[in-house]
């Protein structure tokens, strides 16, 4: 069956049946951008291959340009970083090689574990948020969450008897991102609900935490030896962990700033 031929349009039943039939179609990007790239085609003599080629790739540019920001704003990440803005000059303890590798998300694809250990404004946060953000560019389903939000919600859960649900929700994300674990003593409850997390997801997909503790200090906020042992056993067996060290990147920005406006 041959398509209907449309001869013989004016320019502006043109341009009338090209917005109805984007509308229809659900190209708004082709809609949107087709006189300038008309014009263009017409003063770059393109051939209609070539101008069909430039509106379709316009649109698929622009839909997965848009399906990156949803699944950032799914992320729920608590404000924007990158890994561009990332300082690794003030911070030698982070590999800047090693960091453009994890950003690859080959990790994420594997289901592998990845642990930022340091002190507070060593780039932790910064790093796993920036990582986190690559990983929803490339198409992963993440989530990013503080280690006591996620317990609480986990204690809720099973009071109301909807942790089964819950638990299934955190473990079909491709990457959880677990911050700030070990800033807070967890009683032994909330401490077996986040395991039972951790081992949904265990060797399926990754688990991306930071902690400003060192793994031997995880007893202040995981109290029972063994199930100390079997979290740190899940979060480090094949990981990749990046120490960021002891040296506030953020304090020697403070001194610095006030250094500077003592001179002035």
């Amino acid at each position: 069956m041959s398509a209907q031929s449309h001869r013989g349009l004016s320019e502006q039943a043109a341009d009338t049946a090209i917005d109805q039939a984007c509308r229809m179609l659900r190209l708004p990007t082709i809609r949107g951008q087709f006189p300038d790239l008309a014009a263009a085609a017409s003063r770059d003599q393109m051939s209609y291959k070539g101008f069909l080629a430039e509106l379709l790739l316009a649109e698929c540019d622009d839909r997965a340009r848009r399906r990156s920001e949803r699944r950032i704003k799914a992320a729920a990440f608590p404000r924007e970083k990158s890994l561009r803005a990332f300082d690794f000059d003030a911070n030698p303890n982070v590999d800047a090689a090693t960091i453009n590798t994890l950003a690859t998300c080959e990790w994420v694809r594997k289901g592998k574990p990845l642990c930022l250990i340091g002190d507070s404004g060593t780039g932790k946060s910064h790093l796993l948020i920036a990582l986190g953000t690559e990983a929803a560019m490339k198409g992963y389903r993440v989530r990013y969450t503080l280690a006591t939000k996620l317990v609480n919600e986990l204690v809720e859960a099973a009071d109301e008897r909807l942790l089964t649900k819950t638990i299934a929700r955190y473990g079909r994300v491709d990457l959880l991102c677990i911050d700030e674990l070990g800033y807070m003593e967890l009683d032994r409850r909330g401490a077996e609900l986040l395991f039972q997390v951790l081992t949904e997801r265990e060797e399926k997909n990754s688990v991306a935490i930071a902690s400003n503790e060192s793994f031997g200090g995880w007893t202040k906020t995981f109290t029972d030896p063994r199930l100390c042992t079997a979290i740190v056993d899940r979060l480090t067996f094949d990981a990749a962990i990046i120490e960021t060290g002891t040296d506030s990147y953020r304090l020697a920005q403070t001194k610095a700033r006030a250094e500077q406006a003592a001179t002035f």
